[in-house]
């Protein structure tokens, strides 16, 4: 299969957003394919050429999130930590290009029926999930907006339909335009997607595309040809108020390497002006 353009920045009012599941690094590499010294060049590659204003990250240890804001560049930001409770390990960090957009706050909360308590686990994962959630000015339009970031659970449903049902909740008490970007081992049609859609206040973005720059790959190919109508885990999903203007599930495989064993998924957006809201 041969590589396809990835969209690369956008000028204002548009933002380009990113979710990327770079794959964690292994101890031992059992296949090439996963190989973070392989990887590593072809994912400084695609984030290089794409530099979205916005990059929700899933499965960074700390080094390669320090591998991904320097590809990135000056300018950009990094946002979370760890999931553990001392905060270290794996996380899911929020990238954003600070000279388009003004950090207001931001916070790591866990996804569980304890957020506040890092590290915390209810809902049958073995493992501590997290969200970042961050609000940002635009510095151009003056628009607010959230963005959060987050990797739900790949072994407990329940905790991915309780993940998703605490992300439509946290984005409707937060009353402003929301971009939720993740990994959420979830496929279209499943409990987990239909609980964040089920208000019908959060839409995908693939669906509300003017344009789709890409066939609907399966986004979970693990170092293999993409095919098409296979199951989307990695999504993008905005409040309905927010124009969706083309989208895109990149296939990039610079020299040959695939970056990841899931493919990044890419929108442009524009946030509705602050008088519009």
């Amino acid at each position: 299969m041969r590589d396809s353009a990835l969209i690369g920045p956008v000028e204002a009012p548009d933002l380009q957003v990113m979710t990327f599941n770079i794959r964690r690094r292994m101890p031992l590499d059992p296949r090439p394919a996963d190989s973070w010294s392989r990887r590593e060049p072809a994912v400084a590659t695609v984030l290089g050429e794409a530099r979205p204003t916005l990059l929700g990250v899933q499965e960074a240890l700390p080094g390669q999130a320090g591998a991904v804001k320097r590809a990135l560049g000056r300018g950009y930001r990094m946002l979370g930590h760890g999931r553990n409770a001392d905060g270290r390990g794996e996380g899911t960090p929020l990238f954003f290009d600070s000279t388009r957009l003004r950090l207001l706050e931001w916070q790591q909360l866990a996804v569980s029926a304890t957020p506040d308590v890092p590290g915390s686990r209810t809902w049958g994962n073995r493992t501590p999930r997290m969200l970042v959630r961050a609000v940002f000015l635009d510095r151009v339009t003056s628009a607010r907006f959230i963005v959060i970031n987050t990797h739900l659970d790949n072994a407990s449903r329940r905790s991915r339909i309780e993940g998703a049902r605490m992300l439509r909740q946290r984005a409707e008490s937060d009353g402003l335009p929301t971009i939720i970007t993740g990994d959420f081992n979830s496929g279209e049609g499943t409990e987990p997607l239909d609980e964040l859609f089920s208000d019908g206040a959060l839409v995908d973005a693939w669906h509300a595309a003017a344009r789709r720059l890409s066939p609907l790959w399966g986004t979970f190919e693990n170092y293999r040809d993409p095919r098409p109508h296979r199951k989307r885990i990695d999504w993008i999903v905005v409040s309905a108020a927010i124009e969706v203007s083309a989208v895109q599930i990149g296939v990039r495989r610079p020299k040959g390497v695939w970056p990841s064993d899931h493919l990044p998924v890419q929108a442009v957006v524009r946030i509705p002006a602050p008088d519009a809201v």
